[in-house]
């Protein structure tokens, strides 16, 4: 690099400083490094064919503005563009452009797209195209997503998003959380609130595996402008999925580009994602701390009284009557994921309608013994010992260790409580099943569990909560 290159480039940075906002000035201008100063030519080096092409689609103007101040009226910029990082002795390759004079490969390449576009991706703009579609599915709406305490900040932030689209703080809205939870559901409920609403907002629903097979394919064809140009202009863009581009550093640098670009234009992003920001692997740093910029909100599994109100709500839209006792059945059976209990009722709703019989308990489990591994239909000392353990956070085997353990105690004496009021197993047979105990010890703890549940209301509340799942498999 050239000294005097350097210190004019110095200077034409603090012109520009003024004229863009922070984050604009680190991401665009930072970068840059002076080449050259020939008379009054200033030649600088940008990184890609895409950097040198957004510097002129956006910031041509204070570039100009920057080098007349320091060069004087005569000032030119001209950019060496580096098209391949070079060999081993890491000499890169580039091309030089003057300042406002286009690619004309690139020009004519536009030229062709603007006139036969094929997708929307070919388009230079979406004015060129009044049907673009969303990919939302218009069944997923905020009415017919359940709110419950595991889903209660997700949902109000994502309804305040639909509201103020790109307004509030909530940008980006990261949602994360496992499969079946409802992401998708609640994001694209997000999405279609807005394209329903009374703003002129275009909103784009895509999964980052399609992303990233536009953008490969966009690579392939030469036709990554246009590409770049289509999600530009997008007024909400909905990610599904951001894991998926781990490992893919060159999608990742487009990805960081448009995202810098919506976020500057108050545009609003939503993702989706498996896990949390701070768990997310193969992802570059600088996009992770982007993605905390806004809210965070994870979806967790639905509690019992969630997974309830869910199967009212499914069996309302079918106009389908279920009696209360298969409702508690099936809400205490499936506790793994939205997407499971849907499918379950779906299957129920199949055999009674097949079958031409009335929706009842047996029938229940009869499809739960197909549907779900291992289930346990009755109320054996060996689910309630597995079902106390998860409950208190031990293992089965702490139940029949000898260890005198406050909280294990407390865990044995209940699962020994509920052995006998939900077995037929004699006190001998239960104290056996605690590691060979003897009858006198399961006595002892049946009497401690009533005596602590008359004096201490939140144990009460606790076993009261434990023993309608024992109820619901007595049936």
């Amino acid at each position: 690099m050239n000294s005097e290159a350097i210190a004019i480039w110095t200077e034409c940075l603090r012109v520009i400083e003024k004229h863009v906002n922070e984050q604009s000035f680190s991401t665009w201008f930072k970068p840059i490094q002076p080449a050259r100063i020939d008379g009054s030519v200033l030649t600088i080096q940008v990184p890609s064919q895409f950097f040198y092409e957004w510097l002129e689609d956006n910031y041509v103007d204070v570039l100009k503005l920057a080098i007349k101040t320091v060069i004087g009226a005569n000032g030119r910029l001209e950019y060496a563009v580096v098209v391949d990082k070079g060999n081993s002795n890491n000499q890169p390759y580039m091309v030089s452009y003057p300042q406002g004079v286009s690619n004309p490969a690139a020009k004519k390449k536009k030229e062709t797209l603007a006139a036969a576009a094929h997708s929307p991706f070919d388009l230079s703009s979406l004015d060129e195209q009044t049907t673009l579609q969303s990919n939302l599915s218009s069944s997923y709406t905020f009415n017919s997503f359940i709110e419950g305490d595991c889903n209660r900040l997700a949902r109000s932030a994502g309804f305040a998003v639909a509201n103020k689209p790109g307004i509030t703080s909530f940008n980006p809205l990261m949602v994360y959380g496992g499969v079946g939870l409802g992401k998708t559901h609640l994001v694209q409920a997000i999405g279609n609130e807005i394209k329903n609403g009374p703003e002129d907002k275009f909103v784009l629903y895509v999964s980052s595996e399609k992303f990233v097979n536009q953008f490969m394919d966009g690579i392939k064809d030469g036709n990554i402008k246009s590409f770049t140009n289509f999600y530009m202009q997008v007024d909400v863009l909905i990610i599904d999925d951001i894991q998926f581009l781990a490992g893919k550093g060159r999608t990742q640098e487009m990805f960081f580009h448009i995202f810098n670009h919506l976020h500057q234009n108050k545009r609003q992003i939503i993702m989706t994602s498996d896990c949390a920001p701070k768990d997310l692997m193969g992802l570059e740093e600088r996009l992770l701390s982007r993605f905390k910029w806004g809210l965070t909100a994870d979806l967790q599994m639905p509690d019992f009284e969630t997974r309830i109100a869910i199967i009212r709500k499914k069996m309302q839209s079918e106009g389908i009557h279920i009696p209360n006792n298969v409702i508690e059945y099936l809400a205490y059976t499936v506790d793994t994921n939205v997407r499971e209990l849907e499918g379950v009722l779906i299957s129920l709703i199949a055999h009674a309608s097949l079958n031409r019989v009335e929706i009842s308990l047996d029938l229940a489990k009869s499809i739960m013994k197909n549907i779900v591994k291992d289930i346990e239909t009755e109320v054996s000392i060996e689910y309630i010992q597995k079902s106390c353990a998860e409950f208190y956070g031990i293992k089965v085997e702490d139940l029949k260790a000898k260890t005198r353990k406050k909280e294990i105690v407390i865990a044995r004496q209940v699962a020994m409580y509920f052995s006998k009021e939900f077995t037929n197993h004699s006190l001998k047979s239960i104290g056996y099943h605690f590691g060979g105990r003897d009858h006198s010890t399961v006595i002892h703890a049946v009497q401690s569990v009533n005596d602590l549940m008359e004096t201490d209301t939140s144990f009460r509340n606790a076993v009261q909560e434990q023993k309608k799942q024992f109820k619901i498999r007595s049936y």
